[in-house]
């Protein structure tokens, strides 16, 4: 099974309803990070859910995914610039080529940022991908 990944990929998160999404591969973040707004934690059987919804295409803000899903945990993520923000986390299935594995996700505001998802090294790990910066999309596209 192929296990190398390139800097971008198509990956797919089915349990939450979207099928193809562009993300970034960033082995500088530890943990994975998915734009989302509208970010509205509610309760559901004595348990706590977000809803939120996610732009499916960064060149088209117009194409948009309702999502659901349990919050796993909240906790303090430093971005790239240096900020603490607490962020709430869901975990759901990552599709990635053939692969297929539970990766957790932190739900963040990515509005300035080229892709509106990254898959960083925790799920890199999970999947067991060596990663070559040169390379694009070497999983192949979600259809």
């Amino acid at each position: 099974m192929n296990n190398m990944v390139g800097w971008r990929e198509w990956v797919a998160l089915p349990q939450i309803g979207i099928k193809a999404l562009k993300c970034k591969v960033d082995t500088g973040a530890k943990t994975s990070a998915l734009h989302a707004f509208k970010v509205e934690p509610f309760l559901q059987d004595g348990q706590e859910w977000v809803r939120f919804w996610v732009h499916i295409d960064e060149r088209d803000l117009s194409q948009v995914q309702a999502c659901e899903a349990q919050v796993v945990d909240k906790r303090a993520v430093t971005d790239s610039g240096g900020n603490v923000t607490e962020r709430l986390f869901i975990q759901t299935q990552l599709e990635i080529g053939q692969h297929r594995f539970p990766i957790q996700l932190s739900l963040t505001a990515r509005d300035t940022m080229r892709f509106n998802m990254l898959l960083g090294r925790t799920a890199l790990r999970t999947g067991g991908f060596l990663v070559n910066p040169s390379k694009s999309f070497l999983q192949g596209k979600k259809v």
